[in-house]
């Protein structure tokens, strides 16, 4: 388990966490808040979503997602939603206060760029990788947006302050949550359209196309980011995919590396505000509970799938990119959301580790099933033993010489099936005498 990819990335999440702790240590506690309070801060982790959102919705193939649509839209709205519900109500009733109401929300995804790293190990069949990847892809963006809803209530039943940062995300309730949304689905029509003029008008592949569409990717980052249309970058990300002729597979790379940074600098700020305060507790219940959540959930919205993909998508659940930087952008209203929100992370890419290790041993749930419920490999039936009584006749059962005692005849032993008759010894003849 120690060699897997999982528990490497663990390791490395690990190390780079513990150097932000003590370069939070270093700066104090008052350099911490002060920088959490920024505007600057707000809008650079809001950066950080959006490379990931991009990214995760960057590598899905689209022609193999239509063959499991529903599932994946389901997925990612009933299942988030119900995911989010049952984490938050546990979380709410052992830990209540108003971080509680949105703790269920920041864990309630499945971290995309962990999926795509483990899809060359993965046993799941093609069918079951890409549904695992569009589901991780897209129930980024709506954990972003139910992230900002769930603040909403939190802050108004709870009576809380606002940051400059978030008072215009926090307000309108439900129906500025229904207005977001259209916003972000707007935007992201515009610049798909405006990508598709410029392949209508420039060779595909070509020099002049992959520029004008890495402008494009930039100016509609900077609105995305600006204005919150987390939801409209990941549907960008799914239609705007500049590449060269010649070396299709550069601006791929090019966007691996840029999520790899931006995932080391929120892991690094995670450290940073960690260096605070831990909650090591509500932080396991947080991890375990959006474990066992995920699998509950997974198995209904899997019933088309192989019982080998039923069980993988069941134990698929991690946590990354999303998660760190929902929490990052969290902190300014609710301090408690990073030190509790980072344990959980760790239990969880944990309990992904050690299950997957433990059904890759097992094999298959074939495997599983029939050692849980092994099937007779002979009759249950046994021939019964055969005893020899004082007058020399063989009989079934050692009770019957006990019929001497009551001046009775001893029962005639019965044919065994498949016996010879000579096998089997004739009743005594009757005495004269009686």
């Amino acid at each position: 388990m120690f060699r897997s990819a999982v528990t490497r990335r663990l390791l490395i999440a690990l190390a780079i966490t513990a150097v932000g702790v003590a370069a939070g240590r270093i700066a104090g506690a008052g350099r911490v808040d002060d920088l959490v309070d920024g505007e600057a801060y707000f809008y650079a982790v809001t950066a950080l979503l959006a490379i990931g959102l991009y990214s995760s919705t960057h590598g899905i193939e689209r022609g193999q997602m239509r063959t499991d649509l529903r599932t994946v839209v389901l997925a990612v709205t009933v299942g988030v939603l119900a995911k989010a519900a049952v984490i938050t109500l546990v979380m709410v009733v052992l830990f209540p206060g108003p971080e509680a109401l949105v703790l269920g929300v920041a864990v309630a995804q499945i971290d995309p760029l962990s999926v795509a790293a483990l899809q060359s190990s993965s046993r799941l069949s093609p069918r079951g990788k890409s549904l695992l990847l569009a589901w991780a892809s897209f129930d980024d963006p709506v954990t972003t947006l139910l992230t900002i809803y769930a603040a909403t209530l939190s802050v108004a039943v709870h009576d809380l302050g606002r940051t400059d940062a978030l008072t215009e995300l926090q307000g309108g309730g439900l129906s500025g949550f229904v207005a977001g949304a259209a916003f972000n689905a707007a935007f992201a029509a515009v610049v798909c359209g405006l990508w598709w003029l410029v392949l209508r008008r420039v060779r595909p592949g070509g020099a002049a196309a992959f520029t004008a569409g890495c402008v494009l990717l930039l100016v509609a980052a900077v609105v995305a980011v600006s204005q919150f249309w987390m939801l409209g970058v990941a549907i960008v990300g799914l239609f705007v995919r500049p590449s060269l002729a010649g070396a299709p597979e550069a601006f791929e790379r090019r966007i691996g590396q840029l999520t790899q940074v931006a995932l080391l600098l929120a892991i690094l700020g995670t450290g940073f505000l960690l260096s605070m305060r831990v909650l090591f507790v509500a932080g396991l219940v947080l991890g375990v509970t959006a474990y066992a959540v995920h699998a509950v959930v997974s198995l209904p919205l899997t019933r088309g799938q192989t019982p080998d993909d039923r069980v993988q998508l069941a134990i698929a659940q991690q946590n990354g990119i999303t998660a760190i930087v929902l929490s990052l952008l969290l902190a300014p209203v609710f301090p408690e959301v990073v030190a509790t929100v980072t344990p959980a992370i760790v239990v969880i890419n944990a309990l992904h580790a050690l299950c997957n290790t433990a059904y890759n041993r097992a094999g298959s749930w074939a495997a599983i099933r029939d050692r849980l419920r092994p099937s007779p490999s002979r009759s249950s039936r046994q021939e019964p033993a055969l005893y020899i009584n004082e007058a020399g006749a063989e009989i079934a059962s050692p009770t019957q010489p006990a019929a001497g005692a009551f001046n009775c005849a001893p029962m005639p032993a019965q044919p065994q099936p498949g016996a010879p008759a000579s096998a089997v010894s004739p009743p005594p003849a009757p005495d004269p005498d009686d």
